[in-house]
Order: structure tokens, then C-alpha cells, then sequence
């Protein structure tokens, strides 16, 4: 190997001499030798086509920065794009305490820090066990997704089976990960993923074609509320009673943010329940985890299949002191490793404490007002926006932050009223139209707290003219 290698500026075991001393001490001659056991077919034997190394720190920056400048962010632009990762207003002092170092730096250290950022995320915790009225609440997980793909194998390990019905109205992103969760048909932990269909005129889950598929080889139901299409499922109690009937577990994924104003799922018979932590005081991010909690009662038949790390409280010897830790952590993949309860990692910690101050912030009551001021303005703006010739919302009952817009009578496309949009800064809804072709020419629209009436004003205005231009 030469030795007059540039080595990478920071990366210190890349300089060539560095490299043979390693090649030197594990007693081979060509950096090779440790890749034989993958398939010769699956190597790659041409140059990658990396462009050209930079070499200093300023290169690097002013590069990522030509990059970065190419985006079109929320904040100079009106967005109505929600779809998975809402806008919602995220007060500074979630953006100052997560910033600090005991919390921004901290994974684990001794037991003295420990002690303090576990009673931070049992705060969590037990802030959203009092929101969904469950007394069993994992530290947060990657996503949304990862949260209903973990509660699906925790339900198929409950009831031993390997089916799961999941409803045909749901983001395909998060379907995606639900099926990887339930791994391929050549795997022995292979969960089946069956769609139930939706009535055309609610876009709600059909009960008669649910009750047709249940039987006593499925493992969950899996419903959501609000779904995809931001409707409100009005039957929950029945979809709990057929599930429970044929001994199947219910799981709801539910915004937390609707806990204000809508019954939480164990009112109408959820055993699980999973969502997205991302609303509660946590800025909307490309490329990093939203995080997704997982919910049940204390019964030892769930908490004994939590993947997740678990926060528990406990008295001492002193007066009105307590004691806070991990519980449970031998079931985690830490303690048994691939004979764990799924896979444990990439938690989403700090996005606890920003939802613990955040819930601390709301209380009850200003969870109360901010659903209902988001019930108000999404329904102000899809009855405002159904006026516009042409325009229609396809679900207009019970509809709670999101909606959905079709344009076929308008003679347009999504694409290219949202190209048009953007020209005015405006981020359009996001397009169904390859997603769910049946919806023709309809697109999934976004209004919570932090857009004003002006704002929806605004929208109808710059669609009005798109449109007729």
C-alpha cells in the first residue's frame, strides 16, 4: 500500500501508514482479504464516481452551504403540507431546554446524570400516559411507522398469530415500514399485512369487508385516528368489539394532539396505541427521526413485549424522595441481543424532553383550545377552498387538521398547480394522485394552529388565480 495516501482530514486511521500497521497486525496483505465472504456477484468492481475530495473545513462549508441554499424552507414560504410531519408552533423554551448540555450531549453517563435525565423522560411519559389514560408508556422510538411496526409484532407474540389488518386508507411511507417490520414470506416471524377497504362515501373503514377478514388467524386490527386523510373513524367501538370478538388485539394510531377534544383510543377499546411524538413541540426535519411513542395498560402481558427502554419510579429511604431508572431492560435487544424484543436502538430520547416541556406547557386546557382552534381552521379552510369552481374536498365529515382536495373538474393536474404555487411561495398539499389513483387529481392539504385566516384567505386567492390563469 503507498504511504503517500492523502489521508481523509478527518479521519486519522486513514493514512496510509496507519492502514498497513492494521493490515500488519491482523496478518493479512490487501485490505480485501476482509471482504470475502460477500458474493462476488455483489461487489462492486468499477470506481465509485465520488467527486473530488475537499480538503479543508471552509471548502466543506461553503460546499454544504450552495447546497442548503437550493431549499425552500416553512418559514419564507406559506406551507400546507403536512402528510406525516406537520407544522405546528413549537415554543422557544422546547428549543432551549433540549439545547442544553445535560440533555443535548447526555446518552448515558453516570449514575448521578442518569438519575436526572431519567426523571425528565418519566416526565415524558407519564405526561402521555394521563393524555391517552394508559399507564404504560415506552421511551419513543424512530418514527411513527417504527411505533405501529413494533406494536404489530408485539400483538402477533401476544395472541401467536401472523396476520394483521391495517386499513387501505394509509400513508404508503408508513405502510412501507409496517410491512418491513412484518418481514418477507421466506422469514419465520412473517406477519401478513391485509388492507381493509374504506366506504366510498365516508373514506372510513368498512365495516362489513373488515368483519369478512377477521378471523382467528389475525393478530391486530390496526386503525388510525385521525387516518391519513385527516377523517375522525366514528366507529371505533365496533371496530373493538369484532376485533375483540375473534380475540385479536386493537391497535389505534393516534395524533396526540386531538387528545384535547377526542376521547383517547382505550375508550373505545384499544389495547395499544402508537403515534407520532413529532407535533408536540418538535420542528418539522428531513432526515432525522420524528419520533413515535407505543402505549398499553401495566398488564404483564404487554409489558413483558415492549421493545422499547422503559422508565420506571420508585420511593426510598428518604422522605418524599424517589428514585428513577431503566426497568425491564433485560427484554430489550441490550439484554438478550437478537433474542431480544425486537430491536431496541435508535430512539429518539431528546424528543421526549422537548414533548415533556411541551405538555407541561399546554396543560389540559391548552390542549383543549389548540385542538379545537385546528378543528376550526382546517374546516374554515376546506369549506373555503370548496368554493372555488372547479375544486371539491373529497371527505368533508369529521375532519381534523388534514383534508383532501380534488382538482378534476378543473382541468389541471396537482403537479402543475403546485408548480404554480410555489412561483408565489406557497407550498401546495401533497399529491395523491400516483399514491391513490382511484382520487383522480386530489391532493392532501394541511391547516393547524400557526396558520391564520389571512393565511387561508391567502391560499384561496393564489389558487383562484391559478386556476383561471
Amino acid at each position: 500500500m503507498p504511504l503517500d495516501v492523502i489521508a481523509h482530514p478527518y479521519m486519522a486511521n486513514s493514512v496510509g501508514a496507519i492502514k498497513q500497521d492494521m493490515l500488519d497486525e491482523i496478518g493479512i496483505d490487501d485490505v480485501e482479504a476482509l471482504f470475502e465472504q460477500i458474493p462476488e456477484q455483489h461487489r462492486l468492481r468499477s470506481p465509485l464516481a465520488l467527486p473530488e475530495q475537499l480538503r479543508s473545513e471552509l471548502d466543506l462549508k461553503r460546499h454544504l452551504l450552495s447546497i442548503l441554499s437550493k431549499n425552500s424552507n416553512c418559514e419564507t414560504n406559506l406551507s400546507f403540507l403536512g402528510a406525516g410531519c406537520w407544522q405546528h408552533f413549537v415554543p422557544a423554551i422546547c428549543d432551549e431546554i433540549i439545547g442544553r448540555a445535560e440533555f443535548l450531549t447526555n446518552v448515558w453517563g453516570t449514575p448521578s446524570s442518569d438519575h436526572g435525565r431519567n426523571q425528565a423522560l418519566f416526565e415524558f411519559c407519564s405526561q402521555l400516559g394521563e393524555l391517552l389514560k394508559m399507564d404504560m408508556v415506552g421511551l419513543p422510538v424512530y418514527s411513527y411507522g417504527c411505533a405501529a411496526g413494533h406494536a404489530i409484532r408485539m400483538a402477533s407474540r401476544i395472541t401467536g398469530r401472523n396476520e394483521v389488518l391495517v386499513p387501505a386508507i394509509i400513508d404508503p411511507e408508513r405502510l412501507s415500514v409496517i410491512r418491513n417490520y412484518c418481514e418477507p414470506t421466506e422469514m419465520s416471524n412473517h406477519i401478513t399485512v391485509t388492507q381493509v377497504n374504506f366506504d366510498k362515501d365516508t373514506g372510513l373503514i368498512d365495516l362489513k369487508d373488515l368483519e369478512e377478514k377477521l378471523s382467528d388467524q389475525i393478530a391486530a386490527v390496526y386503525l388510525e385516528v385521525p387516518s391519513y386523510f385527516g377523517l375522525i373513524e366514528t366507529s371505533g367501538h365496533e371496530i373493538s368489539r369484532l376485533t375483540a370478538k375473534f380475540g385479536a388485539e386493537t391497535i389505534v394510531g393516534c395524533d396526540p394532539i386531538t387528545l384535547g377534544i377526542l376521547k383517547p383510543p382505550v375508550d373505545y377499546g384499544a389495547n395499544i396505541v402508537v403515534g407520532p411524538v413529532q407535533p408536540l413541540g418538535i420542528h418539522m426535519n428531513c432526515g432525522g427521526g420524528v419520533s413515535g411513542f407505543i402505549a398499553s395498560s401495566d398488564h404483564p402481558r404487554y409489558v413483558q413485549e415492549y421493545n422499547t427502554l422503559n422508565i420506571s419510579i420508585t420511593g426510598t429511604e428518604g422522605e418524599s424522595k424517589y428514585g428513577f431508572g431503566l426497568s425491564c431492560a433485560g427484554q430489550t435487544s441490550y439484554g438478550l441481543r437478537e433474542e431480544g424484543k425486537d430491536w431496541t436502538g435508535n430512539s429518539t430520547y431528546l424528543w421526549a424532553i422537548a414533548g415533556a416541556v411541551f405538555m407541561s406547557l399546554l396543560g389540559p386546557k391548552g390542549f383543549q383550545e389548540l385542538g379545537e382552534l385546528i378543528i376550526q381552521r382546517a374546516n374554515y379552510a376546506a369549506i373555503a377552498l370548496s368554493r372555488i369552481q372547479g375544486v371539491s374536498v373529497s371527505f368533508s365529515k369529521g375532519i381534523f387538521k388534514e383534508f383532501v382536495l380534488n382538482f378534476d373538474d378543473t382541468g389541471k393536474s396537482v403537479k402543475e398547480i403546485n408548480a404554480r404555487l410555489l412561483e408565489r411561495n406557497v407550498f401546495g398539499g401533497k399529491d395523491l394522485s400516483s399514491e391513490f389513483p382511484q382520487f383522480g387529481q386530489s391532493a392532501l392539504y394541511c391547516v393547524t394552529e400557526v396558520h391564520s385566516k389571512e393565511d387561508i384567505e391567502l391560499l384561496v386567492t393564489h389558487l383562484n388565480e391559478v386556476l383561471r390563469s
